[in-house]
C-alpha cells in the first residue's frame, strides 16, 4: 500500500446548497481521510491523503465515496495536474526563476503547455517525467502516479464534452 495525496473539486447538485451539510455523509461514505473545503456555495473540495494499492484505485474510491455521499455531484477537476511555473517550482523545491531558466534553455524538449498566455499552464505529469529524464532528478513515485491519473481524469472529462461523433478525418490528421 502506498499513500497518495490529491484534491478533488466538485460542483454540488444544487448551486444554492450549503456544502457544510454534506460533511457527515462524506465521512460515512469513506471520505474521512480528506480535509473538506467549503468556501464557495455550490462547490466542495476535498484534499485526500489516501492509502491504496494504486493511484487509480485511490482516485476511483474517493470519487465513488463523494458521489455516494452527494448524489448528483459533478467532478470539476482532479489535482495535482494543471500547473504554472510557480507550482512546478514548489513541487520540485526550487525557485520559479530556476524552472523558467530550464524551460527557456530547453525549449525543444521541455513539455508543451496546455495553455500559453500571460500565464502558461501545463499538465504536471509530463514536466515530472521531463525532469526525471533530462535533469536526472528523482521524483517521488507516488507523485508521478497520482499526476498521471489526475491528468487522465481531467483529459477524459474534457473529451466527454465533445460531440458524440468522431472528429473529422482532416482534424485527426492535423493532430497526429
Amino acid at each position: 500500500m502506498r499513500e497518495y495525496e490529491f484534491t478533488l473539486r466538485f460542483r454540488l447538485p444544487d448551486a444554492e446548497s450549503d456544502p457544510e451539510k454534506f460533511i457527515g455523509a462524506l465521512a460515512d461514505s469513506g471520505c474521512d481521510d480528506a480535509m473538506v473545503g467549503v468556501g464557495q456555495k455550490g462547490r466542495i473540495a476535498l484534499d485526500f491523503t489516501r492509502e491504496s494499492a494504486s493511484a487509480m484505485d485511490a482516485i476511483l474510491s474517493a470519487v465513488r465515496g463523494v458521489k455516494e455521499a452527494i448524489p448528483g455531484a459533478e467532478l470539476i477537476e482532479a489535482s495535482p495536474d494543471f500547473v504554472g511555473l510557480t507550482d512546478v517550482a514548489e513541487v520540485l523545491g526550487c525557485t520559479r526563476q530556476n524552472i523558467r531558466k530550464l524551460m527557456t534553455s530547453n525549449r525543444e524538449t521541455f513539455p508543451l503547455a496546455v495553455h500559453e498566455g500571460s500565464q502558461a499552464i501545463w499538465h504536471l505529469r509530463p514536466i515530472l517525467v521531463w525532469f526525471t529524464d533530462n535533469q536526472r532528478r528523482a521524483i517521488d513515485r507516488s507523485l508521478l502516479e497520482i499526476s498521471e491519473v489526475t491528468m487522465k481524469v481531467n483529459v477524459a472529462k474534457q473529451a466527454r464534452r465533445l460531440p458524440a461523433d468522431r472528429l473529422p478525418e482532416e482534424l485527426e490528421a492535423l493532430l497526429a
